[in-house]
């Protein structure tokens, strides 16, 4: 696959740090503690009930990431995540995220986001690098105690395994006009799913993202995006092992967001409405055990959409509706497989949250799940405590 973002991101970014006047450099002072590093701890705990074996759980049609699956059946704790962030100097910012989380009575640390930010380049460009969550669509960026829902959509799930995050470089622009306008895109390694094997020298995936936006007079603002992930898969890993994929994954991403607050102020009620749709092209080789080999040439497609309404200053109320499509040609397979088209799984889910404050939140959630070969309604109850200073989160 012809790499040629990499290109355009050896040539910017030394032409952009040597563009730096040093009379923007105080562009990058945030306040007067900005070097003080915010620390903080995000605990969440919760309880599912599930009334089909969530571990039957079997989406026919989609080579999903091995490790993506419901959260425990019965008491768990989901990730708790250690947090920093600063102004590392009055030209870069900093930012480290890890995941500890129990597995099967051991605790599994991982590093989820460690990475730099320019504060004040100009002609409005900015440069991040590490290991970050990629900028493709809306919910990407979010953590998971940022979620409105106790977990992600389908969508996410199946193509992007909950969060694409990876380690690389990103470029972004955002013009010098009335209206928000940005453009951006990152080389990134291709390690984590939907890539795989950190294929090309380490430059095994690329995005490129636009998006724009705007206020609606005091009340409303909006946000529309579209987005490219392309990723190369080098024995990528799907149904717990069993099927295994080599070559090219496409995804095409189209995001809009639209909030409403009375007269600007979001702490009495807001009302935030979001949707996603995405297609996924395939086409290499897959592996299964005991199948032998076939060609690949996968198309599948999927949406979600939410409306979250805070009807009173600490009490909110969610929908979301998940639906997922498939349309895949494997050539090679004598036996039925996880690749042959299912039953365009859906999902509805409602919930119910109460926030104390900004550090506490308490959610009730009910889902009901249609894979066409079998059905499941879930009740999850969850608390989310952040203790410390926590930065404030992305649009």
């Amino acid at each position: 696959m012809n790499r040629v973002p990499f290109a355009f991101f050896a040539l910017a970014l030394p032409v952009a740090l040597i563009l730096v006047p040093e009379e923007l450099s105080a562009q990058g002072v945030v306040s007067g503690n900005a070097f003080n590093p915010s620390i903080s701890l995000i605990l969440d705990g919760k309880y599912s009930y599930y009334s089909d074996d969530p571990d039957d759980l079997v989406l026919p049609g989609f080579l999903a990431d091995e490790e993506i699956g419901p959260p425990e059946e019965g008491l768990s704790l989901g990730e708790s995540e250690l947090v920093m962030s600063a102004n590392i100097d009055d030209q870069f910012y900093g930012f480290f995220t890890a995941a500890l989380e129990d597995e099967d009575g051991d605790t599994e640390i991982e590093l989820e986001e460690a990475w730099i930010q320019t504060l004040a380049l100009p002609y409005g460009l900015g440069i991040k690098a590490g290991k970050f969550y990629s900028d493709i669509g809306y919910h990407n960026v979010k953590h998971p105690h940022t979620w409105d829902f106790v977990d992600a959509p389908l969508a996410y799930s199946v193509f992007l395994g909950g969060n694409y995050g990876d380690t690389g470089a990103q470029l972004r622009w955002v013009a010098p006009t009335t209206q928000f306008i940005e453009l951006g895109g990152e080389v990134l390694r291709g390690d984590s799913f939907p890539a795989n094997g950190a294929a090309n020298d380490g430059a095994g995936a690329f995005t490129l993202y636009a998006r724009t936006g705007g206020d609606i007079g005091v009340s409303q603002s909006w946000r529309f995006g579209l987005s490219l992930l392309s990723a190369d898969a080098e024995e990528r890993d799907s149904g717990e092992g069993d099927v295994t994929f080599d070559g090219d994954s496409d995804l095409y991403m189209v995001d809009f967001v639209w909030k409403w607050a009375e007269n600007g102020n979001s702490k009495l009620r807001n009302l935030v409405v979001a949707a996603e749709y995405m297609h996924r092209e395939e086409d290499g080789d897959v592996a299964i055990e005991d199948s032998g080999d076939a060609e690949y040439d996968g198309d599948q497609d999927g949406l979600y959409a939410q409306a979250v309404y805070q009807f009173r200053p600490k009490w909110r109320v969610g929908v979301r509706y998940d639906y997922l499509t498939s349309s895949n040609d494997v050539d090679g397979f004598a036996e039925p497989t996880l690749l042959d088209d299912g039953d365009d799984p859906y999902r509805f889910s409602t919930m119910l949250d109460f926030s104390h404050s900004e550090f506490s939140r308490l959610r009730l959630q009910a889902s009901y799940l249609d894979t066409g070969a079998t059905d499941d309604t879930q009740i999850f109850l969850q608390y989310i405590m952040s203790l410390g200073a926590h930065g404030a989160h992305k649009f």
